[in-house]
């Protein structure tokens, strides 16, 4: 019985079966290879930047991270952001940023990074008391 089910027509050979495999071109074996060789194939090509946007939604307001976009210039990176993240009249301001500008810190070095360093308190309000002498304060 062949392999669509049909009596009639005979099954491949592994000979056949062998032929048709080679000159079909082999793909990559594994998803880290593919995901090199699209890197590869894309470094003949030029690829656009990523750009932040960042948007403001009212005056007075901060500009708040909306998302990312890939663009080839900062002007057209503007338009796309106002097409995509502007589309109910959400903002009156936006920015973009290219991605290679930003710098961040590490979020897993939290601890580190923003705890107060041992025996500098005077930094805080709460290690001042009220002095006796002073009606205002």
């Amino acid at each position: 019985m062949s392999p669509h089910g049909n009596p009639e027509a005979p099954a491949s050979s592994a000979a056949e079966i062998a032929n048709e495999a080679a000159k079909v071109p082999a793909g990559p074996a594994t998803p880290a290879a593919a995901a090199a060789e699209a890197q590869a194939g894309a470094a003949g090509r030029n690829v656009w930047p990523i750009w932040e946007v960042f948007v403001r939604s009212s005056r007075g307001l901060s500009h708040v991270h909306a998302g990312s976009l890939h663009a080839p210039d900062a002007a057209m990176a503007l338009r796309n952001a106002r097409d995509l993240y502007t589309r109910r009249n959400e903002g009156v301001s936006i920015w973009v940023v290219p991605a290679d500008a930003i710098a961040s810190s590490d979020p897993d070095a939290k601890g580190s990074f923003f705890e107060s360093p041992q025996g500098k308190d005077y930094r805080h309000a709460t290690y001042y008391t009220k002095s006796e002498g002073v009606k205002h304060l």
